[in-house]
Parts: structure tokens; C-alpha cells; sequence
């Protein structure tokens, strides 16, 4: 812009405009720093020396002078406070599940793409004003991951199920974020690069060490997003081929519909003469059935001790959803009678359980009283340790490990070093790797003391006095925990027709894994059912 003075014809010079003249508002007005609300140009006169065009390192010089700029940097902040809120929507998800929120899954991976897309959301604000190339090319790679999640997502059948819409729309929502991202900075840099173009006459190849250091911030925390995302494709890899696993029984849903839980039942139900046989009826512990009491049942099942057996995992464990949260025993005692009147299983049942499914067995029977012909508990849990597993300690660290399960460190180290199979990670050694498998311990872990309590209580008091008994003890656990005893002691007494109370001296709190333990829970058994038998044909007579 050219600046000309005004001539007069007397002294050949025409005084300047009141307010053009130095000290007028108007000229203070004109001489305030310009902002990036202001116009570009006002109508200062240019520095001495000047070609007419600003310095580059004016601040007028600013890609925030364009309108679109400005507006991607508006609705990025939108979508910032939109994805926040999502996000701690899922994470009150994970302890309460919101109506129509429930995910069969863990819940931890859409949560966990939620935070990726608020970590880029996050770099594409602060460090809006200084695009870099670097930075466009690490979020690429990162949306090329998250769009290869959401295809193995959509594609996957069993995926699909467990994610749900909450899990589909989450992954959806982080891929278009990060291409958004990546738009962003690329408008930046062309606008940023016109308005130099315009004001200063070229565009400002040079960086302030600020820049720099900005830049290489972004970069480091972009390239981070590049590690995490791809660890969630290799653990959702993992998931898509442990999908592919066969497994014994169905999948039957329960609960209204909401989720599915797996049973399977195995053998006659009647005998050789044609009685109606009772049927075992397994309980797991901390584990999934098939981890050691489903082969035991098995072996016993061959040796002919008993003629038919069903096993179950609970909602989390094994091949079955998880439930929506909160979740207690008693809910999962529930979800056992509709799966089994489901499929059409009948009792007289004999519940053999261990640990903390002894509190889920305990439940059923007194909700089943009719139905059930037995109980044999190994190394169970007493209500009132409960607390053990309740505790906030604990809960706060299931749920660290269940915020960090689907980066599958340990699941992928497991699989690539060292060779673990599906059966591995779907329900043996490893299964507590399982996102589900986490989230279902969590949920025990929050109502143990208090829903869980309250209802095992309940049914010790309901429990038929004349239910045949048998308690098998870890000698290792009660010698080492005189508490644990002692509330073995106590549970010896939940009917009036023991059986039979063992301590096997060397085995652990999982009495199977040991040959004597194998040998006495398969000689109490037989008694078990023995006893069922003539309770039955009395009934009968």
C-alpha cells in the first residue's frame, strides 16, 4: 500500500487531518498491536525503509487471519469437548453401565481408542499454529492403523459382537479424528504459507527455536500414538484368531438378551437300568472351568463315577460375555438357571465348585432347593473374606490393568516369543490377559463386599438343612492361613448331612493339581452322587 502526503497550494504542503495527526486517538487506535481478529493491513504507515510489506515476524502475519483456519481450529476444539465427554461416558461405563451402553466385551478398547483420539485432538490444538510435515506423516500412519482396526472389527463376526456399537462407533470416531488431524495441519501450512506470501512478500522458510522445539514435541508424542496404535492392531489380531477357536456346548443369551454365556453338557442322563441320574454340575474358581476342574470332571466322567456333567463360564470367563456392570454372584447364579432352562437341562443337580465359585454354587442351590442333590466344595471361599477380593487396592489395580490390556504386551510377547496357543489365552494359563477376563474380576471386585455378601448370607440362611455335603481343603492354604481354616471350619457346618470334611496336606488352593487331591475329590464325589441316588429313589418311593 502506497502512503502519499496531500499538497497545499500556498506552502505547497496541505496540513494533515485532524485525526491523522500524531497524538489523535484515531492514530493511537491504528498503532495497537494487531491481533489475530484484526485486519491484516490498517492504515498505519509502513516502517522506514519499508518496500511495503510487514516484517515476518509481525504478528499480523498469521494463518489465524483466515476464516478457515480459524473455523478448523473452532470445530477441532468441538470435537476435543465431544470426544471428552464420550469418554468419560465410557469410563463410568466400566463400573455402571449406562442404558443401551453395555458392550459384551471388556469395554477397555473402546475406551482406549477414545483416549487416542483425545491425545490427538489434543497435539492438533496446542500445537496448531506450527504445522510441520513430520507431524502430518506420523497421524497418517496412525489413521492407516485405526482404519485396519476398524476393518478387522467390522469384519470379524465375534469382534463385531463384542464391541458393539459403542466399540464400532469409538473405533470410527478415532480414524476419521485422525484423518481430520491430519487435514488440519495440512490447511494450516497452506494458509500459514499464503499469508506470508501476501504480507511479507515470500513464504518464511525459517523456524525460532520455539518452533523447533514445538515441532519436535508434537513428532515424539505423534510417533508414541504410532507404538500404542500399532500394539491395539496386533492384540485385536490376537483376538480375531482366538475368535476362530472351537469350543465345546453353545453360547446362549441370557439376561434379556444382553449377553451370552457358554455351557456345555457331556453323558447320559439316565443310568443303565434307566434311573434319572443326578448331573454334575461344575463351578469355577479364579479360572475358567476348562482349566482344571472341566479335564478332572472329564477323567471321572471316563472312569465311570458319574454318568453326565455340565460346566459353564461365568459372563467374562472362558467363551462368555461380559455382563453389564454391576455384576454380583447372584446375578450370575441367575444367568446359570436361564442358560440351563434354556437349553434344556434338568436337574437333580450336584454343584461342584471351588474358590470364589463356591459363593456362585451356594447361591444357586438356595435358589434351586428342589433341584439340588448335592455340594461338594473345594477350598471355598467364606463370605465373610469376601473383603479379600473387595478390596480398593485391589479393584484400582484390575482396573490399571485392564485401562493398559489392549496394548496385549504380555499377550503379543507371549505369542511371538514364546509360542502360546489360543487355548493359552481363551481359557488357560493366560487367560487373565483377556480384557473380558479382567473386566470380570473388576466387577466382582466392586460389589464383593457388598451385593455379593448380602446375597451369599441370604442363601446360607434359605440353604435346605438336609443337603448332602462334602468339603475338600488345601492343607498348604489352611497351615499358612489360620483365618482360612477356621472359615473352612465354618462352612463345614452350611448343612446338617456332612459327608465328609478333607484337608489334602500338600495341595494348593487349586486341590486338583495335585494326584492326591485328584484321587479325593473323585472318592467324595462318587459318595456324592452316591447319596443323591437314595435321596432321590426316596423321593421316588
Amino acid at each position: 500500500m502506497m502512503w502519499r502526503s496531500k499538497k497545499n497550494p500556498d506552502d505547497g504542503e496541505e496540513p494533515a487531518p485532524q485525526e491523522d495527526r500524531p497524538g489523535s486517538s484515531s492514530q493511537a487506535h491504528t498503532r495497537e498491536e494487531p491481533n489475530e481478529r484484526t485486519r491484516l493491513l490498517d492504515s498505519r504507515p509502513p516502517p522506514p525503509n519499508s518496500d511495503g510489506y510487514l516484517d515476518p515476524d509481525d504478528p499480523a502475519v498469521s494463518p489465524y487471519n483466515l476464516w478457515s483456519v480459524r473455523f478448523l481450529r473452532y470445530f477441532t476444539v468441538l470435537f476435543l469437548v465431544i470426544t471428552f465427554l464420550w469418554w468419560v461416558l465410557l469410563l463410568v461405563s466400566i463400573f455402571i453401565s449406562p442404558p443401551g451402553m453395555h458392550s459384551r466385551g471388556s469395554g477397555f478398547f473402546d475406551f482406549s481408542y477414545t483416549t487416542l483420539t483425545i491425545g490427538n485432538l489434543l497435539v492438533a490444538v496446542v500445537f496448531f499454529i506450527v504445522p510441520a510435515k513430520g507431524l502430518r506423516i506420523t497421524t497418517a500412519i496412525v489413521s492407516v492403523l485405526l482404519l485396519v482396526d476398524m476393518i478387522m472389527i467390522l469384519s470379524v463376526p465375534r469382534l463385531r459382537v463384542e464391541e458393539g456399537w459403542v466399540g464400532i462407533a469409538s473405533v470410527i470416531w478415532a480414524t476419521v479424528m485422525a484423518i481430520w488431524c491430519i487435514l488440519t495441519d495440512r490447511v494450516v501450512a497452506w494458509g500459514k504459507r499464503e499469508e506470508e506470501e501476501r504480507l511479507t512478500g515470500r513464504p518464511e522458510t525459517r523456524r525460532t527455536v520455539r518452533e523447533w522445539t514445538a515441532v519436535l514435541i508434537a513428532t515424539i508424542i505423534t510417533s508414541i500414538f504410532i507404538v500404542i496404535t500399532l500394539l491395539m492392531t496386533g492384540t485385536l489380531g490376537l483376538r480375531a484368531r482366538d475368535a476362530t477357536l472351537a469350543m465345546t456346548g453353545d453360547r446362549i443369551l441370557v439376561d434379556g438378551d444382553k449377553y451370552e454365556v457358554h455351557l456345555a453338557c457331556l453323558g447320559s442322563e439316565t443310568s443303565t437300568n434307566g434311573t434319572k441320574e443326578p448331573t454334575i454340575l461344575i463351578e469355577a474358581g479364579e479360572h475358567p472351568s476348562e482349566y482344571g476342574l472341566e479335564p478332572w470332571a472329564y477323567n471321572a466322567w471316563q472312569n465311570g463315577t458319574i454318568s453326565r456333567y455340565c460346566y459353564w463360564d461365568r459372563p467374562g470367563y472362558g467363551w462368555s460375555d461380559n455382563a453389564p456392570s454391576p455384576h454380583s454372584a447372584g446375578m450370575s447364579a441367575d444367568a446359570l438357571s436361564e442358560a440351563l432352562a434354556k437349553s434344556g437341562e434338568q436337574g437333580p443337580w450336584v454343584l461342584v465348585s471351588a474358590g470364589y465359585g463356591s459363593v456362585v454354587s451356594r447361591i444357586f442351590s438356595s435358589r434351586h432347593l428342589k433341584e439340588v442333590s448335592g455340594l461338594m466344595l473345594l477350598d471355598p471361599l467364606h463370605e465373610d473374606l469376601l473383603h479379600r477380593i473387595g478390596s480398593p487396592g485391589r479393584g484400582f489395580l484390575l482396573w490399571g490393568w485392564g485401562i493398559i490390556s489392549p496394548l496385549g504386551i504380555e499377550r503379543l510377547g507371549g505369542a511371538i516369543f514364546k509360542g502360546r496357543t489360543r487355548e493359552d489365552r481363551v481359557y488357560g494359563k493366560y487367560a487373565y490377559q483377556n480384557g473380558r477376563f479382567i473386566k470380570a474380576q473388576l466387577q466382582e471386585n466392586l460389589v464383593a463386599n457388598s451385593l455379593t455378601r448380602n446375597e451369599v448370607r441370604s442363601a446360607r440362611n434359605i440353604q435346605s438343612p438336609d443337603t448332602p455335603l462334602v468339603l475338600i481343603t488345601s492343607g498348604i492354604r489352611a497351615g499358612s492361613d489360620a483365618e482360612w481354616e477356621s472359615k473352612q471350619r465354618d462352612l463345614s457346618k452350611l448343612t446338617d448331612n456332612l459327608l465328609a470334611w478333607d484337608t489334602v496336606p500338600k495341595a494348593p488352593h487349586e486341590v486338583w493339581k495335585t494326584l492326591e487331591g485328584r484321587t479325593k475329590m473323585e472318592d467324595r464325589l462318587k459318595e456324592l452322587v452316591a447319596a443323591a441316588r437314595n435321596a432321590e429313589a426316596e423321593k421316588e418311593a
